[in-house]
C-alpha cells in the first residue's frame, strides 16, 4: 500500500477520535507494521498466546471474548474501526487473556507492542495520547462494572443499543446476550418487551 494513502487514511481515522498525529510519527508506526486484510471468522489470537502483537481496527469489526469455566463464551467488547485490539500486548501481559475474532471481512494494522510503547514513550504528545487512551479505557471498565452492579438486563440492552448504534446489527444476539450476561433467550424477551413498551 503507498505510504501517503495509508497516513491520509490514519489522519481520517484518528480526526473520528479527536486526535492528532504528526506525519512523522504515522510514518514510523507504518514502517514497523503490517496490513492485513482477515476473513469473517478468523481468530486473530487464543488465550495464553503470547501477547506480542497489537491491532488497530483499520475497516470491520472485531470480538473480544473470555471463557469460562464450563466453556462458555463471554464478550468483554466489541472493536470497530478506528479502535485498538489485542491490547494485552501493549498495557504489559505476556499472553493473550482474551479471545479475538473477525465478526465481519477486517482490515487490520498490526505493530509489535514493544516497538509501539518505545515510540510512546520517546514522545511527550504521544505520551499525553496514550494517557488519554488509557482514562478512556478506564472509564469503559468503570462504567461496564457499574452497569452489572446497578442495572438490570434492560437497562443494560438499551446502554448496549445506544454506545453501538453504529454496529448493532451487525452483530449477532448471541454475541450481544453473552455481552449483556444474559441467555439469547431472555434477549428476545427483553427485545419484545421494549418494542411493545
Amino acid at each position: 500500500m503507498n505510504k501517503a494513502y495509508l497516513i491520509n487514511q490514519l489522519n481520517d481515522l484518528a480526526a473520528n477520535f479527536d486526535l492528532t498525529f504528526d506525519n512523522e510519527v504515522l510514518s514510523k508506526v507504518i514502517d514497523f507494521s503490517q496490513f492485513k486484510v482477515f476473513p469473517k471468522g478468523t481468530t486473530l489470537q487464543s488465550i495464553d498466546d503470547d501477547a506480542v502483537m497489537v491491532g488497530i481496527v483499520l475497516d470491520g469489526l472485531v470480538r473480544c471474548y473470555y471463557i469460562d469455566s464450563n466453556g462458555n463464551d463471554i464478550t468483554r467488547g466489541f472493536i470497530g474501526a478506528g479502535k485498538m485490539c489485542m491490547d494485552e500486548s501493549i498495557i504489559g501481559y505476556s499472553k493473550y487473556i482474551c479471545m479475538w475474532e473477525t465478526l465481519e471481512e477486517s482490515t487490520l494494522m498490526l505493530c509489535e507492542a514493544s516497538k509501539l510503547r518505545e515510540l510512546i514513550l520517546g514522545s511527550e504528545k504521544l505520551k499525553t495520547i496514550w494517557i488519554e487512551l488509557l482514562e478512556s479505557a478506564l472509564r469503559y471498565k468503570l462504567y461496564r462494572e457499574n452497569q452489572f452492579l446497578t442495572e438490570n438486563a434492560s437497562e443494560r440492552y438499551l446502554h448496549f443499543k445506544k454506545m453501538y448504534s453504529h454496529l448493532s446489527k451487525s452483530i449477532s444476539q448471541k454475541h450481544i446476550a453473552t455481552y449483556l450476561g444474559i441467555t439469547p433467550e431472555s434477549l428476545s424477551r427483553i427485545k419484545r418487551t421494549i418494542k411493545d413498551d
